[in-house]
């Protein structure tokens, strides 16, 4: 019996690379994409993992006709995914009055929330005639509530819960599965510089075994670690002055070249 097969986007490093390990751990086939596709290929040798088992696709998931063409290729040379996760993925602080930050925003909203939608693109029809497939959304806790000076990432993660939330109604009985992950603070490189306090910080590794239970459990909805999960609910609840008066002070985000 062939092993299932699990598309992953940003898979060169951090989050994407941990669930890449994971899966392979479970005995699945890898397909995955990324810009620095030499990184992938160096880490599947390194992990023992030959073709038959793992497969590099070089895509830039910001260019809509590049992760498409990515998942294309995947389905002709290893078939149809089971899985697909889309986990590409930036963190850069944000200061409206800078004119250059307008761009980064735009870039950011390109790669999580296009990107997100483009991943899963090319393989959508399929599992729907199939009547089966999963899609993962990786979010973050910080789509909860904004955060001064993280406005782009907090608006386009808010963006990524809120597309999948539609795109699990549109696949409602159709067999294909939306699920959204919310990471709290996971140390990767997109942590590794921030001044500020990051409680309940998960090694990547922990992150994505607690992410490939929820997703083997058939959630639709889970923020990881727990922790986290109830700190999110009370922010929900938190008034505006509230709020406002607790992050007041924090520190913010590293700017594009800070």
């Amino acid at each position: 019996m062939t092993p299932p097969l699990v598309f992953i986007t940003g898979a060169s490093s951090g989050i994407g690379q941990a669930l890449a390990a994971r899966y392979a751990k479970a005995g699945w086939r890898l397909a995955l994409a990324s810009r620095r596709v030499g990184e992938i290929e160096n880490w599947a040798r390194a992990q023992g993992l030959g073709a038959e088992r793992c497969m590099a696709y070089a895509a830039d998931v910001q260019q809509i006709d590049a992760i498409v063409g990515a998942g294309r290729r995947c389905i002709d040379e290893q078939g149809l995914p089971d899985l697909v996760i889309a986990s590409a993925g930036v963190s850069i602080g944000m200061d409206t009055e800078v004119r250059d930050d307008l761009d980064m925003m735009r870039d950011m909203f390109e790669l999580h929330n296009v990107g997100t939608a483009a991943t899963f693109h090319p393989f959508l029809g399929g599992m729907r005639a199939r009547g089966s497939g999963t899609l993962v959304g990786i979010a973050s806790v910080s789509a909860i509530r904004g955060l001064p000076g993280h406005g782009a990432y907090c608006a386009s993660k808010a963006g990524v819960v809120a597309y999948c939330e539609s795109l699990r109604g549109d696949c409602r009985g159709s067999g294909v599965r939306v699920v959204t992950i919310l990471p709290g603070y996971v140390a990767t490189p997109l942590t590794a510089g921030n001044t500020y306090g990051m409680p309940f910080m998960l090694q990547a590794d922990d992150f994505a075994e607690r992410a490939f239970r929820a997703i083997e459990a058939g959630v639709s909805y889970r923020v990881i670690p727990w922790q986290m999960g109830v700190v999110a609910k009370l922010m929900r609840l938190l008034p505006n002055p509230l709020f406002d008066k607790i992050v007041a002070g924090r520190g913010r985000k590293k700017r594009r070249g800070e």
